[in-house]
Formats: structure tokens, C-alpha cells, sequence
């Protein structure tokens, strides 16, 4: 009985234990610590099993019977007291030891990086009047207490200062009062005193006639009605401020409704009075909660107010469905009582005021579960049921007092909380919320009050005439057509839905008055017929008090704000005022925050599909247009010249009077009369003359063009050359003030203009032609020796017959041998069809197979995302082709941080690690495999909502209209790598796998026997390590299982770094990279040299002409990339001529040629890991001085392991140093942090001796040595304080031991100044460069 009725104890208490999801691990273990003492089984935690023994006796078969019965119940109740998601990661955890080290080593490792967080919104946080002080006193308290838990302490004298200071303003004279006082308080006084104030102050809130109003013209309370009193009407309250003259408030008791007594003095009975309003359900306590539901909880702190900021021409229908944004609101409200989750009834006669003073009785209280369309549900508490509403409403003030971000975001709504994505609205008049309804039919409370079958006569008598208005109705009720009835005040929701009108727009709008304070702008779509110069596009903008037109012709509509840009250029400077706003649709192509923002002008947009509102700019190009068909029609030219009849349109109307003022807008622009006397008819023909440098003594002296306009700021005409002649080419324009026009009556039908014709937007103020005719200048021959170019024994060399338009079209894929397509289209139509149709259907497959997404209709105010796909060529290491790869990428750029994605952040494996395994895999013989991942992207959950249009080629038949809303990641979306890397980390460690703390992207997994496997990725990419072939293969099977993995075999190639296994060790390589680069820089013949650096020559920075800057750029990443993987013997080099990349001279160039020049000679070389010695050593060493301009010195430092360096840098020291041992000392603090952090990695593989001894620095400098054992420094900087403080740690710990070596004998030398030939070549040996000819 004792045991059962424990058990039953324990499982009451257990139910009341939260789920751990993830979030608040400290709390989480101390609730489960205090749980697992309490059954006694506590001590498995940190007692190991005992060990099985031959011919034990009974106790001891009891004590370990014992330990493993009490384990299971521990590691069960560890397990059940985790949410679902992290049971299947945790399940197959074999003891609970284990497994409560590992939760302490995933997630206390996070929750160090929430400290600062913490001390943020403790030092952020500010008391406000509108919620109680001790409640906001509890919060801070609460984070004082975290403070606790993060081993944080916070003297209590500074935790009172903060919290008084942190007081709201109505409590100052308080907290001067607070402030004054000479003795210290505690916390625990500080909570009385509020305490004790908080009570005065609600005392006299009730002795003044009850809580104040809270003021302004939209804000509203509820009033309770009286109790049972007959003939008595609403009880109403007046603010403090409310008095009679010469006359004290009256005190009425809230209980009784008598005056002269409080509540607490009243002595009537329990059954008078009010009937007590009681608090809906508490949402933290809702046993439903499950992983993805966010809680509201009540907020208590509001009794008798409810307050909803609305405007009453916002309620023109019902909605019983949608949920709205009310920021002003202090409650949700709901007026369908299907949303209630569960509901209690009010009848106390509360009511509902709004921002018109309507009121509304409240019927009801309860909780709403809102399911959004991403998935997630968010639980809303304490929702009042008013059914006289016109729609539900959601409070934007309970939602940020709960915790909850909300972002508005031009039309979209985005809700979230702690970094997770809930859901999301968009703009139609007030925010509404994208929310799943399929589930209200199912509803819970599915009660309804009335049924069709029962409406009243007017509704019935409504539907049956086919919904005519009530008013017609009436008209035939007193005709005695129908019978007569009582209209309903309620209004048909069918004929709101279906007879909606749009609201009138305003017809007399005040024009502004001052030039420039308004631009209006509009994009106008001629695609269908291209003009001259091939533009598609027209842009105007026109200024408001001027009405003064620009119009711009463009060939894309992303040229619209560069347009504007010179536009604000030009217009500011002739007026010398600047651009106030800009108004326009919503089009994409004028969306430039940051340049609107920078330049301070206001952009103002429509509303979604009303161009009502952007009038001007639609009346212009509709004006503009007429005209444009007007002039076409009548001179009898093609649609093609249109572009030239608009800009001739816009140039007219700016001298035509406005109908409102008969002013020309070119008066009001230029302030002069225009004069017009020059005009002539577009579209005739002319004679023009020749130019003095084209007209010959003997012929004709003019040419028959067409006139096609006037050019803005110059005195001439244009014409369009119809006429073959010697001297100007037929369909070219040309501009010239000599023309004879005749009686402007000969017009002619030309067809549409040659696309080859130059776009005339920009007109030249001159009378030279745009086209010149060729001269017969004979061509200037070279003096230089031509040589024959070969282009290698493969190229074979065929002459095509034919024009070139011919053998573009028929032998395309020639110009096209190295180049991946861009497109679809183009890889459809290459040479290599098959071989793309295979990589897309490939990827096609991966993408299918892995439900990567659903085919679902676009919910409204969201804008899909495109994709496009990639083609690539993957190529081997001798330059074959390896296979073709088809990627398909959405268009991750246009996705904003806040609303569709929250963190991007994914660990890679660090090139340093990789060099470590490797001589790891020298030392131990290890076995190295490696596995591909498969659109590894594409295996993240996405836990935003975002859709995509359906790809290129695959869009399905009778469903072009839908999106694909994504369910998993895919490549270019921002939280890709992120998502990924979280997937495969749970995946792993739910297998045994230990996750290395140094590199968050090597995984280790080793059995008491020694026998295990190490997994280090970078990201589709990794090695697998193993201790013999079965340990490999199993991981292999296991990660088969879970991914979509490609098996690579033995390790060959990792990074574009060739992995060499031979008799004398491992060795990787760069040799086909290095001639590649070779190839790349026209470097492949040239000489080759034994140094990188030429050790007499002083770089210093080009004061002259750039030289190449773009190409030196490209030279010294390509540099890096080898240095940085394979060849630290360049890393001096590479690392001082990077230094001049922003302007680069010859000196450089001629440098950085000798760079390429050693690699030619030295091409063969290889890090060579031959596991001896198995002891990890480094060597630091420093340059002073070695940049004479700004004074700076050089680190260098490398480290050795297996006979092979493993890590290395060369750097210029950030501070400046005043000896020779201070920069040795800076050097060496360098490589002690780099060492610190090796010991770290090394630690946590199983295969090193856990007993690691200090990291032996070796250095060549005696005063650098004994400054580093000294005790005490006495020095004036700063900086080598630190420093000394830094050094002295890593030696007293243990981490480092600092030893003296012969600057001849030190590997780090060439890290930091150029040698000669002899010392490159021994320092390359010593750092384990070696040639692979042999290999």
C-alpha cells in the first residue's frame, strides 16, 4: 500500500513537471534533480555501476541489481520528462549518466551565450504605469535569481539602486524618497516598501470614486451594471479629476453600491452585491501545451477595463471567420462562439465600449486556440465573447506584455517570439492574420443561437425576394404585398459580401504650391513593340504644383529609380531645392529603402490595385498615349517610332496651357513665356542639309530624312535618315538646326526601325551625325613580329563557309566549349541536353523523395519567392569532368531578416582540424573514407513559413496557379546551412555520437575497447576516421540511413586538396591546383626561381596609378587558397603583398610574379604527415619593424604534429611595438591562444592521451623568454600587460611550456621576413614539405 500510494504521489508529481523542449535547461535540471532525489535515485547520476566480478557474493549481486533497477527508473524519467522531439533524439541513450552529460554538454554550452542577453534586458528593462509595480518588481527579481543560475553575482546594494532607478514616473517623489535614506535596503525591504505603496496608492485610486479613465478620444472601458437592484440604472464612474463645486467626492462601496462605507468596511451579506467576475483559464498551466503551441497567458492586471482602439467606418460587414490586429486594444475580443476552446458565461452586465461610444454587453470569457497557416498555434486566454462586434479582434498590447515581436513590414505582418517564427498577416485595411480555419466547424463550443430554418420574417421574406433592399421591402409591406414585420437592425451579412462597393475617392484635392514638394511617378509598359534603341519601358515624373513633365525612356523596369536619381539631379540643382516626396504604385522597381532613407525624401505608395490614388501620373500617360496614337496615325509611320512620339508628346504638352490656371506648365517651370513658333508637324518630311565637313563642291548638299522630334536642351531638330548616302548611314538619327520643311504636308510609311539603331534618349547639343559613315583610311599595320598561337595537341582548327548570323545559329555550341548554360533554356538547347536533363531530373528526384515541399494556393499578402537553376560542371583533379550537376535555388537575397529568417548562423570544420586528423590518421594507421551528401540543404526543417513558384520545366499541368509552400530547406534560402547543420547534429549525437566543444563539426564515437570512428564535416562534405574498416562501414550504413548519401570511398580528394597514402605517410597536395592558377595567370612557361620573396627588395605603397587592380585581386585569392590549405612556405609572401591589394603598382606585380614563379619550380610539394613525432610542438617567432611606413612588425608561428605542420600564420601586428622582444612577446601570445585552442580539440578525441602535457612554444629570443616566466611586469603599455597577464596563465596552467631554440634551427623564420634559397628550402623541409614525385 505504502509503495502504491508513493507511486501515485510520484506520477501526480511528474504531471506537474514541464516538458524540457529545449528552452531553460538550468531550470529544467534543477526541477528534475529535486525530483530524482526525491525518489532516490539521484546518486546514478554520479555513482558508477559496479563492476561485474567473478564469484561475487549476494550483497554485491544486490548493490548492482540495485544501481541498474535504479538507472532504468532515472533514465526513463529523464526521457519522459523531455518533449517528443528530443525523446527520439535521446532515446537510445544507454545510461542515464550519459545521458545527463550529454544534455549538460549541448545545452549549457548555449545557455553560455545567453548571459549577455540576460544582463540586456535586465539593464533595458523600465518600469511602466499602466501595470502594477510589484508585479514588474517579481519580473526583475526573476532575472536576478537567472543571474544566479549563470553563476553571476550582482552586489544587492547595486540590484536595489537598479530596481529604484527602474521605478515609473508616477513613483518619483517615492523614489527620491527611497533615495535619501541613509541606511541600505535589502531586496526583501525594497518589496515591502513597494508593497505598502502599492496598497496606499490603490486606496486612494477607490477614496476618489474608483480607477482613473484612461484618457483620449479612442480609448473606451466597460461598466458593470448593479447587482440585483431593480429600477436602478448603470452604475458610471467618474475620473479623479471630476468635482462639484465646493464639494468632496462621495465614497460608494464597489460591494453594496452605498455610499459612505469601502468594500472592506461593508457588512452586507455574500449574496449582495455584484456576482463576481471570474478569471478565465491560465494558459501556462494548459495540460494541451504541445511543442509548436505559443500561449497568451491572462493578464489579470486589467479587471474592469477592456479597451479596443476601432474605427467605426473600418465595421462595413461581418466577419465571424478572420482575426484582426488591434493595436489599441488591451483584450482579445471574439464574436463567434465557434473559436471557444472552452467558454464560461457573464451575466453582470459588463459592456464593451468603443471608439465611436457604442458599447457592446459581453456575454462570455474563455480561450481561443488560433492555428496558423505555418503550422503553429498560438492559445489566447481570457478572450471576451461580445457577439455584437463586427469581427475578432486580437490585442497587440497583451501580445507584447506576453513577450511576443511583432513586425510590420510594408504590407505583411509577421509574429514571433524568442527567434521562432509563429505566423503571419497582411494588410487589408487593418491587419488580418493568415490563420488555417478548416478546424472551427469542429469547434468545441459549436453552439448556435439561432438556425435558418428559424430567422424572422424580414430575413425570410429578404431571402425569398431575391435580397432587394430593406427599404423596397417596406415600400411592399405597406402595399400589402407582403405581410408586415420589424426590420432588423442586423444587416444582411450575404448582400455585404456581394454588393461591397468601393469607397468614393476624393474629388477636389489641394495642389501643392511650392516646386518639387511633390513628384509624381508612374511605370508605362510598351513591351509588345520596342522603339528605337530597343526600350520597352516609359517613366515619367511630373512635379505637382507645376504639372511640368519628364519622361525616360528604358529598356527594363529596374531602370525606374536610376532614372529618378537623374532626375533629382538635374531638377535640384536648376531650382536649388531639394525633393520633398515622391508618390508612386507599389511597383517593385521603385522599392530602395536605404537611398530614400539616405537622401530624406518620403516615398509615398497607392494602396494594393488603386491607381486611383496616383491620378496625375495615370491621367499624364493616358494623355500621353492618345497623343502618341494621334501622331502615329496621322504621319502613316510604323509603331516602332513611338518612343520618339512620346518624348515629342511630353515636350508639347509642357507648352500647353493647364485647364485649370491657362498657365503653361513651362511658364511655371522656367519662369519665362515659350515660344512657339518654331513647331513643326511630327512625322514629315524634310530636306536637311549636310554638315560643312560632308558637303562637296558638285552634288546635292541635302538628304530626305523624317522629323521625329525636338531635342530637349539644344535649338535644333531631329530627323530619322530615310535616304541612302555617301556620307551618312540610311535608318540612323541625326541632329541639325537646316532643314527645309516645305508646307509639312509630304509624310511617308516607313516600316519598323532597325534594332541596331542607338537609343536617342540622350541627345547631344551638336549637328554631327550619331552615325558616322566609314572614312577610306587606309588601316596602321604593326611593326611586331606576329607569332603563331597553339592552343595544345588537341585543338583542331576548322573554317566555316557562311555569314556570321549563319554560323552563330548553326554551330552555337563552338563559342560555347568551356561556358555552363545560365538558363534552363540554354542548357535545352546546348550540345549536352542529355546529360542536363539527367543532373535536373537528378535533382528533381532528391527533392520529391525528401517532400521538400507542397503544392498549396498563395495565401494573401504574400509574395513568392522565385528559383533558378545551376548548372555546373564538376570537374576531377587532372581538369576531366567529373559529372554535370543541376541545382535548383530559390532567390534567397529577397528574403528579410526579422520576417524570413531569424538566424543563418552553421559551423564548418576548419582547415587547421582537417591537417590535425590527418596526422592523427599518420600516428594511429587510421582508416580514411569519405561520404558525400546529397542536396544536403534540402534535409532542414524549415520552421517559417515561405513559398516559392513552382520551377522552371516542372510546373504542373492545371495548377499553374499554385505555389509550393516549403516544408524542408533548399538551396539559397538564408537558414539553409543553419537548418542543415542542426538536422545532422541532432541526427548524430541521437546515435552516440560525442560532439567535439573546440569544432562544432567533428564528431567522435569510441567503445571501451578503443575501437570507434571520428566524423568531421564540412557541410555536404566528410571524412570518416576509423579504427579499422567495420567501425567505417557501420557509420557508413547509419548515415545511408538517414541521408541520401553518395559513397566516395577511400579519401581522394577533400576541398580540392589531394589526399596522398603511401608507405612514408599521408600527404596532400595541391599540384593540379597550383597549375591551373599557373594556367589561369599566363604564368604556365615562365622561369622558375628557388624564393618567394626577393629579401633586398622594400615593397612600399604605389602613390601612382593603379595597375590591374581587379586581376591582382584574383591573383592574390587564388595565393591564399594555397597557402592557406597546403604550401605555409608563400605564406610571408602572399600575406605582405596582400596588403597593397587597393592599389596595386609594377613593383607589386613584379613581386607577386615571383610568387608564381617559385610554385612553378616548386609545384610537386606536399605536406607530408609521417606520424613520428607523435608530439604536438610549436615555434613563434617576429619581425621587427618590417613596414617602415606605419612602423608595424610581423608574427609568424607554426605547429607540428606527425611530422607535418598543422597549423601557421604570418600576420602584421595590430599595435606597435618599441623593441625587438616586444614584438616577439605579441608573437607569442599569438601562437599561445592558437595553442590553447589546439589542446582543446586534441582533449576531446578519444584517441589522445587524456593526460595531455604542455604544448612546448619554442622561440629565439632570450629577454622574450624570461619576460614570459617573470611574475611581475612592470612595463608602461597596455597592450604587452594583457599580454604578459595571457601568457602567464596558459604557463601556470599548464596549456603551454616556453622553450628557447637557435633562430638557424627556427621553423617559424620564414613566416616572417624573405630568406635566401638555402634557408626557404630547409624551413619547407622542417615544416613537412616534401616533393610527391616519388610518392
Amino acid at each position: 500500500m505504502t509503495n502504491s500510494a508513493s507511486m501515485k504521489d510520484m506520477h501526480k508529481t511528474f504531471a506537474k513537471l514541464d516538458k524540457f523542449s529545449g528552452q531553460d535547461f538550468r531550470r529544467w535540471q534543477k526541477k528534475m534533480h529535486f525530483y530524482l532525489t526525491d525518489l532516490k535515485v539521484v546518486y546514478v547520476l554520479s555513482t558508477p555501476c559496479p563492476a561485474f566480478v567473478e564469484n561475487e557474493t549476494l550483497e554485491q549481486t544486490r548493490n548492482r541489481s540495485k544501481w541498474e533497477n535504479a538507472d532504468y527508473i532515472c533514465r526513463g524519467h529523464i526521457l519522459n520528462g523531455m518533449s517528443d522531439s528530443l525523446f527520439d533524439v535521446y532515446q537510445n541513450v544507454e545510461s542515464a549518466k550519459e545521458l545527463w552529460d550529454r544534455l549538460e554538454a549541448k545545452y549549457m554550452a548555449e545557455d553560455v551565450s545567453s548571459k549577455k542577453f540576460l544582463v540586456g534586458n535586465f539593464l533595458n528593462y523600465k518600469m511602466v504605469d499602466t501595470r502594477p509595480v510589484m508585479e514588474q518588481y517579481h519580473e526583475l527579481q526573476r532575472m536576478l535569481g537567472q543571474f544566479a543560475q549563470y553563476d553571476m553575482k550582482m552586489d544587492e546594494s547595486i540590484s536595489v539602486s537598479s530596481i529604484i532607478d527602474k521605478l515609473p514616473p508616477s513613483w518619483k517623489d517615492f523614489k527620491n524618497n527611497l533615495k535619501h535614506k541613509k541606511e541600505e535596503l535589502t531586496l526583501v525591504e525594497l518589496g515591502s516598501h513597494f508593497q505598502i505603496e502599492q496598497s496606499i496608492r490603490d486606496m486612494e485610486k477607490v477614496s476618489v470614486g474608483g480607477p482613473k479613465t484612461m484618457t483620449g478620444s479612442s480609448v473606451n472601458m466597460v461598466e458593470e451594471g448593479e447587482s440585483s437592484k431593480a429600477g436602478k440604472g448603470k452604475r458610471k464612474f467618474h475620473g479623479s479629476n471630476f468635482k462639484g463645486p465646493n464639494k468632496k467626492p462621495k465614497v460608494t462601496c464597489w460591494k453594496c453600491g452605498k455610499p459612505g462605507h469601502f468594500k472592506r468596511d461593508c457588512r452586507s451579506g455574500k449574496g449582495g452585491g455584484k456576482v463576481k467576475n471570474e478569471a478565465g483559464p491560465s494558459g501556462s498551466k494548459d495540460p494541451g501545451k504541445q511543442s509548436g503551441m505559443f500561449v497568451v497567458p491572462a493578464d489579470h492586471s486589467v479587471e474592469n477595463y477592456y479597451v479596443s482602439m476601432i474605427s467605426e467606418s473600418f465595421y462595413v460587414q461581418d466577419d465571424d471567420i478572420s482575426w484582426w490586429l488591434d493595436s489599441g486594444a488591451t483584450c482579445h475580443v471574439c464574436k463567434n462562439l465557434q473559436w471557444f476552446k472552452d467558454f464560461k458565461p457573464i451575466e453582470d452586465g459588463s459592456l464593451l465600449k468603443m471608439g465611436n461610444v457604442a458599447t457592446e454587453p459581453i456575454k462570455g470569457l474563455g480561450s481561443v486556440n488560433l492555428v496558423f497557416t505555418s503550422g503553429n498555434c498560438l492559445l489566447l486566454c481570457n478572450v471576451l465573447y461580445v457577439p455584437g462586434l463586427r469581427k475578432n479582434l486580437l490585442s497587440g498590447i497583451v501580445l507584447n506584455n506576453c513577450g511576443y515581436k511583432q513586425v510590420m513590414e510594408s504590407d505583411k505582418y509577421i509574429l514571433s517570439k524568442h527567434g521562432t517564427f509563429v505566423g503571419f498577416g497582411y494588410l487589408n485595411g487593418m491587419f488580418k492574420l493568415n490563420l488555417d480555419v478548416s478546424f472551427v466547424n469542429n469547434s468545441v463550443c459549436m453552439t448556435s443561437t439561432s438556425s435558418r430554418n428559424n430567422c424572422g420574417k424580414s430575413e425570410l421574406w429578404h431571402a425569398r425576394l431575391g435580397h432587394v433592399h430593406y427599404k423596397r421591402m417596406k415600400d411592399m409591406s405597406k402595399m400589402s404585398l407582403i405581410p408586415a414585420f420589424d426590420l432588423n437592425g442586423e444587416k444582411c451579412k450575404t448582400c455585404m459580401l456581394t454588393k461591397i462597393t468601393r469607397q468614393p475617392f476624393a474629388k477636389n484635392i489641394d495642389r501643392h504650391t511650392k516646386v518639387l514638394e511633390l513628384i509624381h511617378s508612374d511605370l508605362c509598359d510598351f513591351h509588345s513593340t520596342p522603339s528605337l534603341g530597343n526600350k520597352k519601358y516609359v517613366v515619367t515624373f511630373i512635379d505637382d504644383a507645376t504639372r511640368y513633365c519628364y519622361v525616360y525612356l528604358c529598356h527594363t523596369k529596374d531602370e525606374a529609380l536610376e532614372k529618378f536619381k537623374i532626375y533629382k539631379e538635374e531638377v535640384e540643382l536648376y531650382h536649388g531645392v531639394k525633393i520633398k516626396t515622391l508618390r508612386t504604385d507599389r511597383g517593385g522597381e521603385y522599392y530602395d529603402p536605404v537611398y530614400f532613407q539616405s537622401t530624406g525624401i518620403i516615398h509615398q505608395t497607392t494602396a494594393p490595385y488603386t491607381p486611383q490614388q496616383n491620378g496625375v501620373s495615370e491621367r499624364k500617360n493616358r494623355t500621353l498615349k492618345e497623343m502618341v496614337n494621334s501622331m502615329l496615325t496621322y504621319s502613316g509611320l510604323s509603331d516602332g517610332f513611338w518612343g520618339e512620339a512620346m518624348l515629342t508628346a511630353c515636350y508639347l504638352l509642357n507648352r500647353v496651357p493647364n485647364k485649370r490656371n491657362k498657365i503653361t506648365p513651362y511658364e511655371l517651370w522656367h519662369k519665362k513665356v515659350p515660344k512657339l513658333s518654331y513647331l513643326r508637324v511630327w512625322g514629315c518630311r524634310a530636306v536637311v542639309r549636310l554638315t560643312d565637313p560632308k558637303i562637296n563642291n558638285i552634288g546635292q548638299r541635302g538628304i530626305d530624312c523624317i522629323f521625329i522630334g525636338y531635342p530637349e536642351n539644344s535649338k535644333c531638330y531631329r530627323f530619322y535618315v530615310i535616304e541612302c548616302n555617301a556620307y551618312v548611314s540610311v535608318h540612323s538619327v541625326i541632329e541639325s538646326r537646316d532643314a527645309d520643311f516645305g508646307n509639312e504636308d509630304r509624310f511617308t510609311s516607313v516600316p519598323k526601325p532597325m534594332d541596331t539603331i542607338a537609343s536617342s534618349s540622350n541627345f547631344g547639343a551638336s549637328d554631327q551625325v550619331t552615325v558616322s559613315p566609314p572614312e577610306p583610311v587606309a588601316p596602321r599595320r604593326s611593326v611586331r613580329a606576329r607569332k603563331a598561337k597553339s592552343f595544345g595537341d588537341d585543338f583542331q582548327l576548322y573554317l566555316v563557309e557562311g555569314s556570321r548570323n549563319k554560323v552563330d545559329y548553326q554551330y552555337q555550341y563552338c563559342f560555347n566549349v568551356d561556358e555552363d548554360p545560365k538558363t534552363y533554356s540554354e542548357a535545352m538547347a546546348s550540345r549536352d541536353a542529355a546529360f542536363w536533363k539527367e543532373a535536373i531530373q537528378d535533382e528533381i528526384d532528391s527533392i520529391m523523395q525528401n517532400h521538400t515541399w507542397d503544392l498549396s494556393d498563395l495565401p494573401p499578402g504574400c509574395k513568392p519567392l522565385n528559383s533558378k537553376w545551376i548548372f555546373k560542371r564538376k570537374m576531377k583533379v587532372d581538369g576531366s569532368i567529373d559529372k554535370y550537376k543541376a541545382r535548383l535555388v530559390i532567390q534567397g537575397f529577397r528574403q528579410k531578416e526579422g520576417i524570413d529568417f531569424f538566424d543563418t548562423y552553421a559551423p564548418v570544420a576548419r582547415i587547421t582540424t582537417i591537417r590535425l586528423l590527418l596526422a592523427l590518421a599518420a600516428i594511429h594507421n587510421l582508416v580514411i573514407h569519405q561520404m558525400d551528401v546529397k542536396t544536403a540543404f534540402l534535409n532542414g526543417e524549415l520552421n517559417e513559413e515561405i513559398y516559392m513558384r513552382q520551377p522552371e520545366g516542372f510546373v504542373i499541368s492545371g495548377n499553374e496557379n499554385k505555389v509550393c509552400k516549403l516544408v524542408k530547406s533548399l538551396y539559397g534560402l538564408k537558414q539553409a546551412p543553419k537548418q542543415w547543420h542542426q538536422k545532422f547534429d541532432d541526427v548524430v549525437l541521437s546515435n552516440g555520437f560525442a560532439l567535439n566543444q573546440a569544432d562544432k563539426c567533428v564528431y567522435s564515437k569510441f567503445d571501451t575497447s578503443g575501437k570507434g570512428v571520428i566524423i568531421c564535416l564540412y557541410v555536404d562534405d566528410m571524412l570518416i576516421f576509423g579504427t579499422d574498416q567495420d567501425q567505417v562501414d557501420k557509420t557508413k550504413e547509419f548515415l545511408s540511413s538517414k541521408f541520401d548519401m553518395k559513397d566516395m570511398g577511400e579519401a581522394d580528394v577533400i576541398l580540392g586538396i589531394k589526399i596522398i597514402r603511401g608507405e612514408h605517410g599521408i600527404t596532400i597536395s595541391q599540384s593540379h591546383y597550383i597549375e591551373r592558377m599557373l594556367n589561369k595567370f599566363n604564368m604556365k612557361d615562365c622561369s622558375p626561381i628557388g624564393t618567394p620573396m626577393d629579401p633586398t627588395v622594400k615593397l612600399m605603397s604605389n602613390k601612382g596609378v593603379t595597375v590591374n587592380q581587379l586581376e591582382y585581386s584574383r591573383a592574390i585569392g587564388s595565393l591564399m587558397y594555397a597557402m592557406l590549405s597546403t604550401r605555409p612556405d608563400i605564406a610571408f609572401a602572399v600575406g605582405k603583398l596582400s596588403r597593397y591589394t587597393h592599389n596595386p603598382g609594377l613593383i607589386h606585380w613584379q613581386a607577386i610574379n615571383r610568387v608564381f614563379k617559385y610554385l612553378k619550380g616548386t609545384m610537386d610539394y606536399g605536406l607530408t604527415y609521417s606520424g613520428f613525432p607523435s608530439v604536438l610542438e610549436g615555434y613563434s617567432d617576429a619581425s621587427w619593424i618590417t613596414n617602415t611606413e606605419d612602423h608595424s612588425s610581423t608574427s609568424g608561428w607554426v605547429f607540428l604534429l606527425g611530422g607535418g605542420a598543422i597549423c601557421w600564420a604570418s600576420k602584421k601586428q595590430t599595435c606597435i611595438t618599441a623593441s625587438t622582444m616586444e614584438s616577439e612577446f605579441v608573437a607569442l601570445a599569438a601562437a599561445g591562444k592558437e595553442a590553447e585552442w589546439l589542446r582543446n580539440l586534441i582533449y576531446e578525441i578519444p584517441l589522445w592521451n587524456r593526460q595531455i602535457s604542455s604544448i612546448s612554444i619554442r622561440c629565439d629570443s632570450q629577454a622574450t623568454l624570461a619576460r614570459a616566466y617573470s611574475e611581475v611586469y612592470n612595463g608602461k603599455s597596455r597592450h604587452l600587460g594583457v599580454r604578459h597577464s595571457m601568457i602567464r596563465d596558459y604557463i601556470m596552467n599548464g596549456v603551454i611550456s616556453v622553450v628557447f631554440v637557435k633562430t638557424q634551427h627556427n621553423l617559424a623564420d620564414h613566416l616572417t621576413k624573405g630568406l635566401n634559397r638555402d634557408l626557404v628550402k630547409s624551413s619547407a623541409i622542417g615544416v613537412g614539405l616534401k616533393s610527391t614525385r616519388n610518392l
